[in-house]
């Protein structure tokens, strides 16, 4: 199985929250978890035509095609899910111009998700 890193953009079976589907996607890691016993584990955000209607905090991906997709494409920073890594196939990489943006987005979310938590936790 090929390791995988941080701004890989892969295909991955994305699962819907609205049907009971999975659909071959492109999907950006944002961690990788690894833990002697499990699977490994990725977080990853889903990549979606920019064709589609912008949500708050979509981000273009300005070069496309040097990202390894087929088409002009943003990364939909509000749908993250946890995938197994032996499902996932490595496409390309993120270009470093909209590295820093995504950071930004999942730093304000991590941080929403730190001071919900109960003190000590």
């Amino acid at each position: 199985m090929p390791g995988f890193e941080v701004w890989d953009l892969i295909k991955v079976p994305f699962p819907y929250t609205n049907r009971p589907v999975r659909q071959h996607r492109p999907a950006l890691v944002v961690r990788v978890v690894q833990s002697a016993g499990a699977p490994d584990l990725l977080w990853v955000l889903m990549v979606t035509s920019s064709a589609h209607r912008r949500w708050a905090l979509d981000i273009d991906i300005d070069d496309f095609g040097a990202a390894g997709l087929p088409a002009p494409s943003m990364v939909r920073t509000a749908k993250i899910a946890t995938i197994e890594a032996s499902d996932a196939q490595r496409i390309g990489a993120l270009p470093a111009a909209q590295r820093k943006a995504v950071a930004q987005v999942v730093e304000v979310l991590s941080s929403t998700l730190r001071e919900g938590c109960p003190p000590g936790q």
